[in-house]
């Protein structure tokens, strides 16, 4: 049976305000064009963005512009965000006129560590033991409890593996504070350390009537703290592929979370499934649902944004994922040969309009589809060994 519009959806060619300018907001975009509807970027980056490149407007202004902000709101009928490290105080702004979906409230949960792992035992979620610090003192006591190894985290704004160092040894009082010191915060988040048999995410999308949809359960391998390669279906059980999108659904439910989200997970050898962390947008470890899927990530955010039904999508072939780092590039503004992937009807490019190319940047991404998730990830292999070459 065909589910009924939310009367309180929004349709095309209504705006959707899109606050930051990166690749996730891209992708967003070009699927909102889809579908017809217009968009504004909001971003404190230069023009020219990479989603600014698509949208029909961009905004470029801090966040603590007002005039700007007016501007943004005069033209949008709804607001979503692609990347966590936005002043709450802003979403609060624009939550104040127009609807945000994902709200505050996952915001400023995700894009705190403290306030993340909290929320993770206050609702009985499996994560790894942690302590928080705010002194060196603190910290020796922390390791202390937990033991080593562990890893000292920033309490905000980290990712890719960035404020992170990781404690191999038991310290004494002078290692304590060299690490304390080193890690340059008022905050942190001691973690115990996991060992796992691998990691893997769950990426799903949540409805504004608090329908759950989500993508299978990808695998992923990380190079230098950075996701290299993504695998899916997962090389799990079924069992274990279930209890992680169990997991998925209690962390949106608890935030009552309306949007695409990811949660990242360790599953150890003993099959335990360990929370890592959240991310209250679509997420690296989804971009192989554009070629392999029957909808993307991007269009259920779009979709649970405007308030469109959400139905499970469907895995179409399986597939490997691999990040385009600035470090494939030959030099800042040159391209390597793409003809690997472009020669291979299996393989598909995807380049984020970024011009400067640095180490560590994601810069675009391929994927590559078989019949069966190791073919996948072998000529994946071979297209990037290609590239390098």
């Amino acid at each position: 049976m065909m589910q009924r519009l939310n009367p309180m959806s929004i349709q095309p060619p209504a705006t959707i305000g899109v606050v930051g300018g990166g690749q996730l907001g891209r992708m967003m975009i070009l699927e909102a064009r889809r579908l017809g509807y217009r968009t504004v970027v909001f971003t404190d980056e230069a023009p020219g963005c990479p989603a600014g490149q698509v949208a029909d407007e961009e905004i470029n202004a801090s966040f603590g512009d007002s005039e700007a902000t007016d501007a943004f709101l005069s033209q949008i009928d709804v607001c979503t965000y692609e990347f966590e490290n936005i002043p709450a105080a802003f979403i609060a702004n624009i939550e104040a006129v127009k609807p945000v979906f994902p709200d505050r409230r996952a915001l400023e949960t995700s894009q705190h560590r403290e306030r993340e792992k909290l929320f993770l035992r206050e609702h009985g979620i499996p994560c790894a033991p942690f302590a928080v610090v705010d002194s060196a003192d603190s910290l020796a006591l922390a390791v202390e409890e937990i033991g080593t190894p562990c890893v000292l985290k920033t309490a905000a704004f980290g990712y890719d593996g960035k404020g992170q160092i990781k404690i191999s040894e038991p310290l004494d009082a002078v290692g304590v504070s060299q690490v304390w010191a080193d890690l340059d915060a008022t905050r942190g988040v001691l973690e115990g350390w996991v060992t796992y048999r691998c990691e893997i995410s769950v990426v799903a999308a949540r409805g504004q009537d608090g329908s759950f949809a989500p993508f299978p359960v990808s695998e992923n391998i990380h190079t230098n703290h950075i996701l290299d390669t993504t695998l899916v279906p997962a090389r799990i059980s079924d069992a274990e592929a279930q209890a992680a999108v169990a997991l998925a659904k209690q962390v949106g439910d608890a935030l009552n979370y309306v949007g695409v989200y990811a949660v990242e997970l360790f599953l150890t050898e003993g099959g335990e499934l360990i929370v890592n962390e959240m991310a209250p947008r679509p997420h690296n470890s989804g971009h192989y649902t554009i070629d392999a899927c029957d909808v993307s990530q991007f269009g259920m955010q779009i979709r649970a944004v405007v308030g469109l039904p959400l139905s499970p999508p469907r895995l179409l072939r399986p597939v490997a994922m691999v990040n385009l780092l600035g470090d494939v590039w030959p030099e800042a503004e040159v391209h390597p040969d793409w003809s690997p992937v472009l020669n291979d009807q299996d393989a598909r490019l995807h380049l984020y309009g970024k011009r400067i190319a640095r180490a560590g940047r994601k810069m675009g991404h391929f994927c590559v589809l078989a019949d069966d998730v190791d073919t996948a990830q072998s000529k994946a292999n071979a297209i990037m060994a290609a590239l390098r070459g």
